[in-house]
């Protein structure tokens, strides 16, 4: 059991505190000289564009190691085709670190369907290309090359996710864990503050970073193993042994009991427990392995998301060639009190003035959302936020929430008094944790709400709805949004928190994420049903009438989920066609690194239960271009492009019957009135049978007689759609982006909002996972 930890605020700080804080770290030498500097104790490599915001990785990792008194640079989007953009700032005098930013660098750059994208939220004017490919890789190569004997500390989501050896969608194989690749000294996982000031003080302190093997949150490449712990061995699905000799009942002794000699006596070994975390590691099986074996990789899958408990988990250990990968135990969460150290140093909250008046989308989006809480102890199989941030919540207090509002309000130019969003990974699990501390420490349960909410859980909203009833008590505040996902299992277990809620925080829409009606799908995804569901929105429209508004739900679904098949995706249309909703943006699963849905993908067997070669579960995966199509299609079962496809496959299934214009028909026939033009319904020939008009926003409709009359002289549609293209808290955008954790979401309309406001702002994309800001470091 772990819990002598060092608080990363009662370090001494290092000699150059007596520079004091920036104004914003420095990108060049000229900045440097400005602040009397002759050199950088650190340098930090990012994917991103810089912005001094708490919600940027690189700016949070900064100012931490700014505050422990070390002088930090930033060397963000560096040119990397060669090492000349690394020596910028000089060498370091004690280590680079390098992180591909706050998305994974792949997940940023293509599509799920591995078509890639042109855009990027983390670049100024949203451009493409300002970053390579698994860009990890890539800086810490040029590190390298510029500075050889120079310690390279790799970290981030990119890292974080492939710390051991790992299915990489891009490539269809597993790939080696990105320290081999990397080359780099040490790679920390996770929201890494606590082991990075760890290895800062201890480099300064003239120590080998070659000695810091056992460091919780981190990983290193070792010759061998440590001989004094005890190995767990796992690199085999266990198969049963030989089967015992039974005795021979006819047996007769042939000697004389007298004539037996007594055994001399021996030491008596005792052998730690099984489960004793602090002297006893567990073997996977190693990349050789993994590289052609998918069954024995979803076993290692299995084993890995049951060493994820901080205070109780083991070290794991994976062969790579000739050398072994020593992955340490999951760092100790952030008290509260280290939480609101880290989100109360002296941030500018405006990207850095060198990028003029471009516009960052990412930043645009959070500019004005409060970091309430990290973790989630959801485990839903689709998202990798538990494997990079933790199951147990790290909660700030609600001084430093509201401190934080105040400084908004002071700071960030053109605030217009609305907070756009109190959350984290999910909106209402601030203050939620186990009630039972011991049994926390030793719970390796990958899911605290699933099959159903744990008894030992603690689902009291009363500091969240405290929380929200001071922030909009605040002079200058004249509205907060709850933009990220709401937990609905949760939130029906406290009505009040409901109804406070929708009563004052709510846009209008509000987000959630049933993600499929079918049980057997939602069993693997760790998902509560529909049941709840059903309760949530009986809930939310009480409400929601009692307040005299009109709001809306806007649910969230996932295509093509391993295990889900085609008739499951049939269901959830015809789901969503009884309901009057329509998807506007929609996506793919998308298979990020290290999460079990992943495993699933690749193994097409089932890591949630004991993997077996024999008698396995076996579960149909939608892989390639034509099925996943398909199930995509089926979300946008009302659009005639997909029609065709649709019909194609109800054929084959034989579900014919669904085929017509009946109102429980999922798709019409061909031919039918339905798939006309309007050219072709007034049987015109005019321009062409697929001619059609478009028109910008602000322009009047020519072929409304109210426009040709002068009427409406604005030429606003009523309820028209904002412009598209900024990210939000939902997950994807115009061209269907995905978030950081890699969980793909859709929005739903009601057909009644047609011509309104895109549902939960669907046509937006959203750069970071499972939370309207960019992901975690």
């Amino acid at each position: 059991m772990r819990n002598s930890v060092t608080p990363i605020n009662e370090y001494q700080p290092y000699w150059a505190e007596c520079f004091g804080p920036a104004p914003f770290l420095p990108t060049s030498r000229e900045e440097m000289d400005m602040l009397g500097w002759d050199s950088c104790d650190i340098i930090i490599v990012t994917g991103d564009a810089y912005v001094d915001h708490p919600s940027f990785g690189m700016a949070v990792i900064g100012r931490v190691l700014e505050a422990q008194g070390f002088r930090v640079g930033i060397i963000a989007q560096p040119e990397w085709q060669d090492k000349t953009a690394f020596m910028a700032l000089g060498q370091p005098n004690l280590f680079f670190g390098v992180t591909a930013g706050n998305m994974d660098s792949m997940i940023n750059r293509y599509t799920a369907d591995r078509k890639p994208r042109h855009d990027d939220a983390y670049t100024p004017g949203n451009e493409g290309g300002k970053r390579p490919d698994r860009a990890a890789l890539v800086y810490s190569q040029r590190c390298k090359e510029a500075y050889k004997e120079t310690p390279i500390v790799l970290g981030g989501i990119e890292a974080s996710l492939r710390r051991l050896a790992h299915y990489d969608y891009w490539s269809d194989k597993v790939r080696r864990s990105i320290l081999c690749d990397a080359k780099a000294d040490i790679l920390l996982f996770g929201n890494a503050e606590r082991a990075l000031v760890e290895v800062a003080h201890r480099l300064s302190r003239g120590e080998d970073i070659a000695e810091m093997t056992r460091i919780p949150g981190t990983a290193v490449m070792l010759k061998t193993v440590p001989e004094e712990m005890t190995e767990i061995d796992s690199s085999r699905i266990d198969k049963p042994g030989k089967a015992m000799a039974m005795p021979n009942p006819y047996a007769v002794e042939t000697a004389c009991a007298t004539e037996k000699k007594e055994e001399e006596a021996k030491p008596v070994m005792v052998r730690p427990s099984r489960h004793d975390a602090e002297n006893s590691y567990v073997r996977l099986p190693s990349y050789e392995k993994l590289l052609n074996d998918r069954i024995l990789y979803a076993h290692a899958s299995r084993v890995m998301h049951l060493e994820t408990n901080p205070y109780s988990a083991r070290a794991l250990v994976q062969k790579h060639g000739d050398r072994e990968l020593w992955v340490n135990t999951p760092p100790i969460p952030l008290t509260t009190e280290e939480m609101d150290y880290v989100f109360g140093l002296p941030y500018a909250r405006v990207p850095h003035p060198r990028y003029g008046d471009a516009k960052i989308p990412a930043y645009e989006m959070i500019k004005t959302s409060v970091n309430i809480m990290r973790g989630c102890f959801g485990g839903c199989s689709f998202c990798s936020i538990t494997e990079h941030e933790g199951r147990i919540i790290q909660n700030r207090s609600q001084e430093s929430i509201i401190s934080e509002i105040k400084d908004i309000r002071e700071k960030v130019p053109g605030f217009t008094g609305v907070i756009s969003d109190l959350g984290g990974p999910t909106a209402n699990m601030y203050r939620l944790g186990c009630s039972d501390p011991r049994a926390e420490k030793n719970c390796r349960r990958p899911s605290c709400v699933f099959p159903k909410i744990c008894e030992k859980l603690n689902t009291d909203h009363k500091h969240t709805i405290d929380l929200y009833r001071e922030a909009r008590q605040l002079e200058g505040v004249k509205k907060v949004v709850i933009a990220s996902g709401v937990r609905y299992d949760l939130a029906i277990e406290s009505p009040e928190y409901v109804k406070e809620l929708v009563t004052h925080h709510v846009g209008g829409y509000l987000k959630i994420a049933p993600e499929h009606t079918e049980k057997g799908t939602l069993d693997l995804m760790m998902k509560p049903g529909m049941g709840t569901y059903d309760r949530f929105k009986a809930l939310f429209e009480k409400y929601t009438k009692e307040a005299g508004k009109k709001q809306y739900l806007i649910p969230y679904f996932i295509a093509a989920h391993p295990g889900c098949t085609d008739e499951d995706m049939m269901n959830l249309a015809l789901w969503l066609k009884a309901n009057d909703f329509r998807c506007d943006q929609v996506q793919n699963f998308y298979p990020s690194p290290m999460c079990n849905a992943t495993a699933m993908y690749h193994a097409e067997t089932n890591p949630l239960k004991r993997v077996k070669y024999k008698k396995r579960e076996e579960l149909f995966v939608a892989k390639g271009e034509r099925q996943r199509r398909l199930h995509k299609a089926f979300l946008r079962y009302h659009d005639p492009a997909n029609w065709p496809l649709l019909r194609e496959a109800l054929i084959s299934m034989g579900k014919r019957h669904l085929i017509g214009d009946r109102p429980e028909c999922l798709v019409p026939r061909e031919g039918s009135e339905a798939e006309m033009t309007p050219a072709q319904r007034r049987g015109s020939s005019r321009h062409g049978a697929k001619r059609f008009a478009t028109k910008h926003p602000n322009q009047p409709d020519i072929r409304k007689p109210s426009a040709r009359s002068g009427s409406n002289p604005n030429g606003s549609a009523k309820n028209g759609a904002p412009k598209g293209g900024k990210p939000n808290g939902n997950g994807q955008g115009a061209n269907g982006k995905p978030n950081g954790n890699g969980r793909p979401a859709t929005a739903g309309k009601p057909k009644h909002q047609a011509g309104g406001k895109p549902a939960g702002n669907g046509n937006k994309k959203r750069p970071t996972g499972g939370r309207n800001r960019p992901a975690a470091r």
